[in-house]
């Protein structure tokens, strides 16, 4: 029998309701050991610090590590390869904590399917999630993630230019890119690839990223990532031309009703041609690309 796969997340300063989510649905997929850093910019201010850790505790997780300062790419790569050092033999489950991954099958047939195809990775496919208003807005442990952000497109690659592509579960020896969008000469079964729920576009996050302080960039003056620059000013001069708002109705954009409880409609085939249609922007830098 399969071993479950441990979890790897390296976690930044976001509300501790999201995190006791998160937590909590990743157990309800089948995870039980939790491999988890903290990494706090310098603007986190510490009692959302001390609430993250305590958090972590009434869950039963012993957080692996923290640390703070400038936030980069390569400063979470090594954090991530160190965790997954720790994690040891077997399969690990890669994921953000405002990603929330949903499978067509139970963790442990993806993995026995993936092991019978002889693949030592499983792909997914980002599937942004946002209000019905297409603002950026707060939400209610009460009422849940679903019904705070009932739409679920593409605003990560149709309209940031940026790689929806992710790993979701490799074993152990396989090398990741950073932000785990993909393994360096591995392939996922592009037919079996799971949708990662992305509640990034959440209240707070305009602010983060017009002081360029966001938790998954680097602190003033210490940009690291120009990638991550271009994608706000994307996102940015879209908000400057619809309001404030994410333009949900436009159909490249393909929002529509979506929810953790089901797949969404046509995944399987709509997954399959975005995932290996994608390709970075002309205009991005080589060294940008992961």
């Amino acid at each position: 029998m399969l071993r479950a796969p441990t979890l790897i997340a390296v976690i930044g300063p976001v509300e501790p309701h999201l995190l006791t989510a998160w937590i909590g649905y990743y157990r309800w997929l089948g995870i039980e050991r939790f491999l988890i850093a903290f990494h706090f910019p310098g603007h986190a201010p510490a009692p959302l610090r001390r609430e993250l850790h305590g958090t972590c505790r009434e869950m039963g997780i012993l957080p692996a590590g923290t640390s703070s300062g400038p936030w980069h790419e390569h400063l979470t790569t090594r954090i991530r390869d160190a965790l997954r050092h720790q994690a040891g033999e077997g399969w690990h489950l890669l994921a953000g904590v405002e990603e929330f991954q949903q499978y067509p099958a139970p963790l442990g047939e993806i993995i026995a399917q993936a092991e019978r195809s002889r693949r030592t990775v499983v792909g997914g496919l980002l599937l942004d999630r946002l209000s019905a208003s297409g603002r950026f807005t707060g939400w209610s442990p009460s009422g849940g993630l679903d019904l705070a952000y009932p739409l679920g497109g593409y605003l990560t690659h149709r309209l940031l230019h940026s790689d929806p592509r992710k790993i979701v579960l490799a074993r152990d020896d396989i090398p990741l890119s950073p932000d785990n969008h993909h393994a360096m000469g591995y392939q996922p079964d592009p037919d079996r690839l799971c949708a990662v729920h992305h509640f990034r576009w959440r209240a707070g996050l305009l602010a983060d990223l017009r002081h360029r302080n966001h938790p998954f960039t680097a602190d003033p003056g210490q940009e690291h990532m120009p990638v991550v620059g271009d994608e706000a000013s994307r996102l940015l001069t879209h908000l400057g031309r619809h309001g404030g708002v994410v333009n949900v109705t436009d159909p490249r954009l393909a929002f529509r009703r979506a929810s953790l409880d089901r797949m969404p409609h046509s995944w399987p085939d709509e997954a399959r041609g975005i995932h290996t249609a994608w390709r970075p922007p002309p205009a991005t830098r080589p060294h940008d690309r992961h």
